[in-house]
């Protein structure tokens, strides 16, 4: 009887929570609606103020179906959103998009009769006699627009594209007119992006290669002072040495997906956040952001990795943890409460100690001696290619 009972009631229970898995559409009595069914939600990641900027999380570098993306621009604007991104810049290939012919072949009846595409082939022939045909700067408006309704700021960029293995990729930032920057010899495209006021940013610098010494062209592009930025995190691919070069050649560090399908594809369906390029500014206008840029106040983060200039990982770690002395035993001991205010995640290490992992919006306790100085390595950051930086708090 007992067990009767018993089924009885979690028979009506389900039952009960059942039906409110449906509501009843507030102006159409007979459409149901699946409660459950949320409504369009952003993810935030949530970080602090560092030395008095903003930290605003960006993508410089992906695509769309107006060069070898599988995606609109404005989709673009929706998915970036939705990851928790503040900055995007759309960077079409300057000399590859194969999309083209497909637009083309669509259009057939509202282009004249005999219309090719001008798909120019990396490594095998520069641009058509014609030039660049396209109107480059297109897609970057309509990401502007798109980006009107989520408070999204978009940085107008392309890229341009030749030979991996000899040239490289490299995104123009900040451009003012893509159509006026192509050039049959990549260094005066380089030279072209400039004049308009444009950053130049060096893409996956090892993707496709054995290592990510210089070819001939990086040598002669570095040497006449050409190049402004570097990606240290092109997707799943970190450049340790990288951040060295950047030191070294007073370059801005970045990170970011290179997206041609989509972020929920690539990284939300295996339970990652996005690349990112946390660029430390005063607001998210592209005056503030190009002036951050300039000012190399920019950090790469993938995978809960971040790399970068050492003073500005140790403030930015600071900004993110809060230590609190919580007990003071008889003989001087202290319990030190640390609180990770802030949706990264580290992994630190004390001397002669295990590794911590310390969990975004957690807490955790540490006994320090009297006098001691708390004193740990954060190993989830990078600031040269065998270098974390060591944090020192006096309590």
């Amino acid at each position: 009887m007992k067990k009767l009972l018993f089924l009885t009631v979690a028979l009506s229970s389900a039952m009960g929570v059942s039906a409110q898995y449906h509501y009843q559409d507030s102006h159409n009595p007979d459409l149901a609606r699946h409660t459950l069914r949320e409504v369009s939600q952003r993810t935030e990641f949530i970080l602090p103020q560092v030395n008095g900027y903003n930290v605003y999380k960006a993508d410089l570098h992906t695509h769309t179906i107006y060069s070898d993306g599988s995606c609109t621009p404005e989709f673009r604007v929706r998915e970036a959103w939705h990851d928790g991104l503040d900055v995007i810049a759309v960077t079409e290939h300057l000399e590859y998009r194969p999309y083209e012919e497909k637009l083309v072949t669509y259009l057939k009846g509202y282009v004249p009769e005999g219309t090719k595409a001008h798909n120019h082939k990396i490594a095998t022939r520069p641009a058509d006699k014609e030039g660049i045909q396209v109107d480059l700067n297109y897609p970057v408006e309509l990401a502007k627009q798109a980006a009107k309704g989520y408070g999204l700021t978009v940085v107008p960029g392309v890229e341009i594209t030749r030979d991996q293995k000899e040239y490289g990729h490299y995104n123009a930032l900040f451009t003012k007119d893509n159509n006026t920057i192509y050039d049959p010899d990549p260094l005066q495209a380089f030279r072209n992006a400039r004049a308009q006021g444009a950053l130049v940013m060096h893409n996956h610098p090892g993707w496709s290669r054995k290592s990510v010494d210089h070819p001939e062209f990086e040598l002669k592009a570095y040497g006449e002072g050409l190049i402004d930025g570097v990606e240290v995190m092109n997707g799943p691919e970190f450049y340790p040495k990288i951040i060295t070069r950047a030191h070294q050649k007073n370059l801005f560090v970045s990170s970011n997906t290179d997206m041609h399908d989509s972020s929920a594809e690539t990284f939300r369906v295996n339970g990652h956040r996005r690349n990112m390029t946390f660029i430390l500014a005063k607001d998210n206008t592209l005056e503030s952001l190009r002036e951050a840029i300039d000012a190399r106040r920019t950090l790469a983060y993938a995978y809960g990795t971040l790399a970068g200039e050492e003073q500005l990982l140790k403030d930015f770690f600071l900004a993110t943890i809060q230590t609190t002395i919580v007990n003071t035993n008889d003989n001087g001991t202290r319990t030190v409460r640390l609180t990770n205010n802030s949706s990264m995640e580290y992994i630190i290490r004390f001397p002669n100690q295990n590794p911590i992992r310390i969990k975004p919006f957690t807490s955790f306790h540490k006994g320090v001696k009297k006098d001691a100085t708390l004193s740990f390595t954060v190993e989830s950051m990078y600031s040269s290619e065998d270098k974390h930086p060591v944090i020192e708090i006096k309590l």
